[in-house]
């Protein structure tokens, strides 16, 4: 299993109200959809930054749910400042 740790600052002109709308979308119409998904969890930090969890059955399918696109794919990233993003993934030993 694979851990994806995804962690990112607001974009400028985006707000939380947006970035959490389109979060929302992510969860009900993509990522449940998404070969190899398990779970993915949201979180902000007292620091401004966001963090994205998300469990995956391979590392294939984190890498091929990264190309993903389409309007709510497109309404998270607008949200998100690409310089900030930083991903890790993690194998899990069990």
């Amino acid at each position: 299993m694979i851990i994806e740790h995804r962690t990112f600052r607001l974009a400028a002109g985006a707000d939380e109200g947006q970035l959490l709308e389109a979060d929302r979308r992510i969860q009900t119409e993509v990522a449940p959809f998404q070969h190899g998904f398990i779970r993915r969890t949201t979180a902000r930090g007292a620091d401004g930054r966001w963090l994205v969890e998300t469990l995956w059955f391979s590392d294939v399918d984190a890498m091929a749910a990264a190309e993903e696109d389409g309007p709510a794919v497109d309404s998270f990233r607008v949200c998100v400042d690409p310089a900030s993003v930083e991903v890790v993934r993690w194998t899990t030993l069990d």
